[in-house]
Formats: C-alpha cells, sequence, structure tokens
C-alpha cells in the first residue's frame, strides 16, 4: 500500500499547503535534502490549535493533535513541491511545543508527528528527532515542525 493509500486508510486527505506566514519559502532542495519550513496546526487556512500546553488550556492528547496536523501539513508540502510520497524518508523533525512552565512532556507531543509519518511512509518516516518547550510560537499555534526529508 502506497504512503496516499495509507493516508486514506487513516481517514486523512493530504492538505494544500498553508501560504508561508512569511518572508520564506515553503521548502528548499540541496542535493537529495528537502528542507520543509516550520509548519504550524493550519486546517483550512485557520489556525487549528493554538495556546500552550500545559496550563489547562490544552492537554497533552491536544498537542499531538496539533503536531499530527503539523506533519500532515510537511507532507502536503513534500508532496506539492513534486516529492512523490512513496520516494521520501524523514530525516530529521524538530518540533518546538507551546509550553506552559513547568511542562516537561514534549516528547509526548511531537510522537505525533512522528507516528503520523511512521503510519504513512513505514520504515522511511521513521527519523531522528528533536522535541523542545518555547515559551511562544508564531501567530500563537501549540506546535511548529520543521522537517529534513530525503528524496529519491
Amino acid at each position: 500500500m502506497g504512503a496516499l493509500e495509507k493516508l486514506t486508510a487513516l481517514g486523512l486527505v493530504l492538505p494544500e499547503p498553508p501560504a508561508p506566514a512569511g518572508a520564506y519559502t515553503r521548502a528548499v532542495r540541496t542535493g537529495s535534502l528537502v528542507f520543509v519550513a516550520g509548519q504550524l496546526p493550519m486546517a483550512g487556512g485557520a489556525m487549528a490549535h493554538t495556546g500552550p500546553v500545559g496550563d489547562g488550556s490544552r492537554t497533552t492528547e491536544e498537542g499531538y493533535a496539533a503536531a499530527r496536523l503539523c506533519a500532515l501539513n510537511a507532507l502536503g508540502v513534500l508532496a506539492a513541491e513534486g516529492h512523490d510520497l512513496n520516494g521520501v524518508r524523514i530525516v530529521r523533525m524538530t518540533g518546538y511545543v507551546h509550553s506552559a512552565p513547568g511542562f516537561a512532556a514534549q516528547a509526548q507531543v511531537v510522537n505525533g508527528a512522528s507516528e503520523l509519518m511512521a503510519a504513512v511512509l513505514g520504515d522511511a518516516g521513521i527519523h531522528a528527532r528533536v522535541a523542545i518547550g518555547v515559551n511562544s510560537l508564531p501567530l500563537n499555534a501549540t506546535v511548529e515542525l520543521e522537517v529534513i526529508a530525503e528524496v529519491s
């Protein structure tokens, strides 16, 4: 089963990539690597998850859903850039989690992105990763995800 079929089986649709929220491009390729700009949890042109995790307004599970949506958007960027998802390997991801003071479960939040990549891309979705807690993100997003992919 290919990546698009796996997305369908998960009940997901590959989104059109959101427009960049600043003066940058959505992805840059150098050699076989594609650096995907930070993806926010946007859906249908609107921010789907805002605010910090761990202060009572956002749970770890809601953060997980935000990270999953960021990963879906990153896959959308890769596809929109002309890369067949069946030939994509995720090399590294960096997840930034808008965290309340004292919140320390960033890894569990970013698992939303990691688990989606593995579910869609199989072994090619298993990657190195960093999960970082920050006190704010652009547009008050709950999560921002940076992706480095290898393409064939």
